[in-house]
């Protein structure tokens, strides 16, 4: 398939996402931009949360994983169920309760200003380091079979994908969101089953055959017990309830869309349905990695030494032209998902929480008088003023995940998916720390001490990582991080803190 179609595609694509944005932002005012005006409709969060939460990770990088880690990756995902329910009944009712824009707000008001900041810039640091892990390895795929047969260099690539999210977020905020992830969900999750119908089709496969052959591969083990290795079951169902707290519960990215919802027993839907939703479509992903390996091995074609490049080495060079398109919208779709909303999301957190800006509801109300007048005047300059802060915030955050993303184009020789979840076991750890302190104790801490205790932590969890085998006869320690972080973060926090004078009511 030539480049140029390619690029059709992707401008075809295009199109959808900006007419949604041109419908979806009209009038889009503050509220509209952090909370949707507190309209999203529960099923579509819930269904455009499967592109967000997925990404371009989960389409190429899970696939072509199973040969080495077979389907151990459900142990994580049948992990994250539990996760939700947590979510769901515990955080979302909190949240709820204190009408939050920025989930982090819990942290200032339950344990001070300076606890705030902290859960913001760890927010901050693990969104923008994950979003540009997940975006880097799109733009790879893009840059590989588009713009290298242009010579296009790969910043430039990076560059105008970054352009084309500004493009369609910087007005319409949560509420272009809602819309546009809903729209690129659609896209991901054809994307991988129409390819294994595709794969399916060429191997001669009906239904029950295509079964059958998922079935008995030799990569489709599951459930693993040698409590040394990384992919011991408890380790990883455990981890896996721990990363869905924190990268959906205690992730602003992640809660921003489900706070926009009207009520909380909608969003309460929304997640428990989801939970569902993920392990139905992280079942298809690891089934297309069978599928995958099944192909190259019938066909005699060679897996490349990078296998996060085997699913479009083959979609776009081997199974032919259906196939092809059905990667490109897939991909195209994972991209953008994967780092759309967290700009929006950035932007949110840095605004309210490290700048210390309240959004602006501009309700008028009744004005019966001229300096009632005069007043509301003044009112609307100043929230053109923090408009346009938030303006040039969202626009700086696209600069990072620029920068972000070219620098780990230059140093990345690990596989994505690991990548990621090994950085969220170091960046997410605090929050998980801060956020079970506030809630499960009535424990004050000394405000100025929580940054510092907030980085001891992950510096600890990168030396054990290293290490563990050395230290522990061979036991490997893997998503378990998470665990390990939160835990001393806990600790840490229990040690400068004191008896509160007047007990925080949540």
């Amino acid at each position: 398939m030539s480049a140029t179609f390619i690029l059709l595609i992707i401008i075809i694509y295009f199109s959808f996402l900006f007419i949604i944005s041109w419908v979806t932002s009209k009038k889009a005012d503050s509220n509209a931009y952090f909370l949707g005006n507190k309209q999203s409709p529960w099923y579509a969060v819930a269904f455009g949360l499967i592109g967000d939460s997925l990404s371009g990770v989960t389409f190429v990088s899970v696939p072509g994983a199973v040969a080495a880690n077979q389907f151990s990756y459900m142990q994580i995902v049948f992990g994250y169920v539990v996760g939700y329910v947590v979510i769901a009944q515990i955080l979302l009712p909190l949240y709820y309760k204190m009408n939050l824009t920025s989930i982090y707000t819990y942290l200032g008001k339950r344990l001070g200003d300076s606890s705030q900041k902290a859960g913001s810039f760890f927010f901050i640091l693990s969104r923008l380091i994950g979003a540009a892990f997940r975006l880097y390895i799109s733009a790879t795929v893009l840059q590989i079979f588009i713009f290298n047969a242009w010579e296009v260099p790969f910043a430039v690539t990076v560059s105008i994908i970054i352009i084309l999210i500004l493009l369609y977020t910087y007005r319409g905020g949560i509420k272009t969101l809602v819309w546009t992830d809903t729209l690129q969900s659609s896209f991901l999750l054809a994307g991988v089953i129409l390819s294994i119908v595709a794969i399916a089709s060429s191997l001669n496969l009906n239904f029950s055959e295509l079964i059958s052959t998922v079935h008995n591969s030799e990569y489709s083990k599951i459930f693993f017990w040698d409590w040394q290795q990384k992919n011991y079951f408890l380790k990883q169902f455990f981890s896996g309830a721990l990363i869905a707290i924190v990268m959906t519960g205690l992730d602003q990215n992640m809660m921003q869309k489900n706070l926009s919802i009207r009520t909380l027993p909608e969003a309460q839907k929304n997640i428990l349905w989801f939970s569902v939703i993920v392990v139905i479509v992280n079942l298809f992903f690891v089934s297309l990695g069978v599928l995958l390996y099944e192909y190259a091995n019938t066909m005699g074609i060679e897996v490349p030494a990078k296998t996060d490049q085997l699913f479009p080495m083959l979609a776009l060079t081997h199974l032919g032209t259906f196939a092809a398109i059905v990667f490109i919208l897939g991909i195209t779709a994972a991209t953008f998902s994967s780092a759309d909303s967290v700009l929006t999301t950035l932007t949110t957190s840095f605004y309210i929480d490290i700048l210390g800006v309240k959004p602006n509801n501009n309700d008028n109300g009744n004005i019966n008088s001229l300096d009632a007048i005069e007043i509301e005047r003044d009112k609307n300059k100043e929230s053109q003023k923090n408009k346009n802060i938030r303006h040039l915030i969202h626009i700086a955050f696209a600069f990072l995940l620029l920068l972000v993303i070219i620098l780990f184009e230059s140093i990345n020789n690990d596989t994505i998916i690991n990548a990621v979840f090994t950085v969220a076991g170091y960046t997410y750890g605090p929050l998980l720390g801060l956020f079970a302190f506030g809630i499960l104790t009535k424990r004050n801490v000394i405000n100025v001490l929580v940054p510092f205790t907030c980085i001891i932590p992950p510096v600890f969890c990168y030396y054990l990582n290293e290490n563990s085998g050395d230290w522990f006869n061979g036991y490997q320690v893997g998503y378990e991080l998470l665990f390990i972080n939160g835990l001393v973060t806990f600790i840490l926090l229990l040690c400068i803190s004191k008896k509160p004078e007047k007990q925080f009511l949540v």
